[in-house]
């Protein structure tokens, strides 16, 4: 049996999206992906959206349906599709949550579930993003990924991202100070930029083709998976 993932990790990306059928399907070509699930749930955000599976990790788009959205609201701002969040599988909740609240991060959002307990921090205060601090229950599950996921779950796997703000190194340390672990750990990169146009850059591995393609305002880099040695 192969040992556990290393937590803390990122669990999922998701992109903002004006057409969340264009985009879907943009992902679903170019990645070789499943059927994406539509969660009922985000209608409460006033949002609908696709999950895609890729391997235990996962790929989302969100698209408003109302007016006032978050999710809406940056679209304006930016001017079109982009990275909207990032999403963190932690081993202790409780303990990142205190991290963040030592570095005055409110918190946007929580739940907790039988499942599931998890926050959402705010991305003025984090910067480049929305980041998710999430323990699911037993770590090997994801409830947003829907029912069955492992049977929807494409070959591929997110493998990293970047995140591009104005004060690099700042942003850098108040990351890792509220994942617990430098943000190589977890595949995240920080990039200097002076539009501050947040999450940029979505990795995916085991790919067949290494390239890259920009789809939903996001560059996806892709890797193809290395082959391993043969033993003996």
């Amino acid at each position: 049996m192969p040992d556990p993932p290393r937590l803390p990790r990122l669990r999922q990306a998701v992109l903002a999206a004006r057409d969340l059928d264009a985009v879907a399907g943009a992902l679903r070509e170019a990645l070789g992906l499943g059927e994406p699930y539509a969660d009922p749930g985000v209608g409460h955000f006033g949002l609908r959206n696709a999950v895609f599976a890729l391997r235990d990790t996962f790929l989302e788009v969100v698209s408003p349906v109302r007016e006032g959205t978050a999710a809406g609201r940056l679209l304006d701002r930016r001017g079109g599709d982009c990275g909207y969040m990032l999403m963190f599988q932690v081993p202790d909740l409780a303990a990142a949550r205190e991290r963040a609240r030592l570095e005055s991060v409110r918190e946007v959002f929580e739940v907790s579930l039988d499942d599931m307990r998890e926050v959402h921090l705010h991305p003025s205060d984090m910067r480049a993003a929305i980041v998710s601090l999430s323990q699911p229950e037993p770590p090997e599950s994801w409830r947003w990924g829907g029912p069955d996921w492992q049977r929807r779950s494409a070959a591929a796997r997110l493998a990293g991202a970047t995140i591009s703000v104005a004060a690099p190194v700042g942003v850098a340390a108040r990351w890792q100070s509220v994942l617990g672990v430098e943000l190589k750990e977890v595949g995240v990169r920080v990039g200097a930029d002076d539009l501050e146009r947040g999450l940029t850059e979505i990795v995916v591995g085991g790919v067949e083709r290494d390239g890259s393609v920009e789809i939903g305002g996001v560059r996806f880099v892709l890797e193809k998976e290395e082959e391993k040695e043969e033993e003996g």
